[in-house]
């Protein structure tokens, strides 16, 4: 898989220069899925793909739990990871670090009852919230809760 080069490519319909990244999308990106070339496509339509370091430990147990459930190979788990980390180190990916204002709005959003969001759906939201972000994802559940919440979703089928 050929690395991401923000700038480097020419642009989709996407209007962005930024979005945050979910993580289905990083797995749809990173691992083979019917929604890999989807995936592809829409990062390398953005300038910039942002990311938080809770992605990066979510990452990590999605790729865990592939591993468990035989999805990945050991080796092919392995080298998925490094090249997640590589990527990251390369600075492909712009890194938000969360902090209690995060979490506070996560709770926030997650006490109106009014909206299903599961706890790090909340948080990830809370982060394109802050950042004034869209959110780029392949979850169907995440797309239409940040709809709700006035936050622009990119959902890639």
């Amino acid at each position: 898989m050929a690395p991401l080069r923000p700038n480097s490519y020419a642009k989709s319909a996407m209007p962005d220069s930024d979005a945050y990244v979910d993580t289905s999308v990083l797995a749809a990106y990173y691992c083979p899925e019917p929604l890999s070339s989807a995936a592809e496509a829409a990062l390398r339509g953005i300038d910039t793909p942002v990311i938080s370091n809770l992605t990066l430990v979510e990452f990590s147990s999605l790729i865990a739990r592939k591993r468990r459930l035989k999805e990945l190979g050991a080796r092919q788990a392995t080298e998925v990871l490094h090249l997640f980390r590589g990527h990251t180190a390369e600075g492909l990916y712009r890194r938000i670090t969360l902090g209690a204002e995060h979490f506070i709005q996560a709770q926030s959003l997650i006490e109106t009852m009014t909206i299903s969001l599961r706890t790090l759906d909340a948080l990830h939201l809370s982060v394109a919230m802050k950042e004034n972000l869209p959110i780029l994802t392949a979850d169907r559940e995440l797309a239409s809760a940040a709809k709700r919440l006035k936050v622009r979703a990119i959902l890639i089928a």
